[in-house]
């Protein structure tokens, strides 16, 4: 079920487990989401994005692999669909780039996702946002030759993105930017 956009006076008012339910369909990190209910209230919308920042911020790997774990593959919406239901919906419109796309793309994302499985042990995470499917096959290319650290790095960086984007569609307050 997707949620409706609400307040930021309504975020701020949650008992505390409906907020850590809010939050974990931001970011599946249970570390991410706790951090979030604990630096309640927010007094701005401002606020409440350098706060998920900060809380990102001492994730250690097992929370950033927590995270990933609310992510489908790119282009495959329906593979986590059962397992993180409260994601699926709005990773859905992330991916909006592959949308349409090739049959040759599409085929070429599923087995670049299946080698970047292989090499990293997660998923491809990348920022979906306003990308292509071309555009997302080619960043897939290009991170399979980095290093598995350099690798967790980046796509935690992209994880952090994803989690802005998502926070600020469930907030019904002015959108910003990434």
């Amino acid at each position: 079920m997707t949620r409706p956009p609400m307040t930021l006076e309504q975020l701020n008012a949650l008992a505390d487990s409906e907020a850590r339910d809010f939050f974990t369909h931001c970011c599946t990190s249970l570390r991410w989401a706790q951090g979030m209910v604990s630096s309640r209230p927010f007094a701005s919308h401002e606020e409440l994005l350098a706060k998920a920042d900060d809380c990102w911020q001492p994730c250690d790997r097992n929370d950033i692999l927590q995270a990933f774990e609310g992510h489908p593959k790119i282009g495959d919406i329906n593979s986590l669909k059962a397992k993180y239901a409260n994601t699926s919906k709005i990773a859905g419109h992330e991916q909006s780039g592959t949308v349409g796309a090739d049959e040759k793309v599409l085929t070429a994302l599923a087995e670049g996702n299946q080698r970047y499985e292989e090499r990293f042990g997660y998923l491809f995470i990348v920022c979906a946002t306003g990308k292509s499917a071309a555009e997302m096959l080619a960043l897939l290319k290009e991170r399979l030759n980095n290093s598995p650290d350099n690798e967790l790095i980046i796509a935690a960086a992209e994880q952090q993105k994803i989690t802005r984007i998502r926070l600020n569609k469930l907030i019904g307050e002015a959108v910003l930017t990434p």
